[in-house]
């Protein structure tokens, strides 16, 4: 019995190891920690909102990527991975979605807005 739980805490061990690994450079953050962007030297601001919704209201200085468009992934492709992505949506979900693309991709560090745009703009 003390081989099994000891096997057992050794899995649990390995699993949340890398379940902490994996997440590793990938941060979901509120308004305020968000705005501290506007302090890094080198960032970019993502917008994954459609344009229609960026016409209607976009953070100063966001660069607009429609989540939804086909050649979303090959967009993301084309900038740079190792400066700090602070990406944003409506809410937070796309977004959310969108950080995760961007890990897998090799983006060094990526900061989602909670709350999304509507968040921001209650600021």
């Amino acid at each position: 019995m003390k081989k099994y739980i000891l096997i057992l805490i050794a899995l649990l061990t390995t699993f949340f190891f890398y379940a902490q690994v994996a997440e590793k450079g990938t941060h979901n953050v509120d308004v305020s920690q968000f705005k501290a962007f506007e302090k890094q030297e080198k960032h970019l601001l993502l917008d994954v909102r459609t344009p229609n919704e960026y016409k209607q209201g976009h953070i100063e200085g966001a660069k607009n990527l429609d989540y939804f468009d086909k050649g979303f992934k090959t967009e993301l492709g084309k900038l740079d991975k190792s400066i700090p992505v602070y990406v944003y949506c409506r809410s937070g979900g796309r977004s959310a979605k969108a950080m995760q693309i961007m890990k897998e991709m090799g983006f060094e560090s990526i900061y989602n807005l909670k709350g999304g745009y509507l968040a921001w703009s209650q600021q």
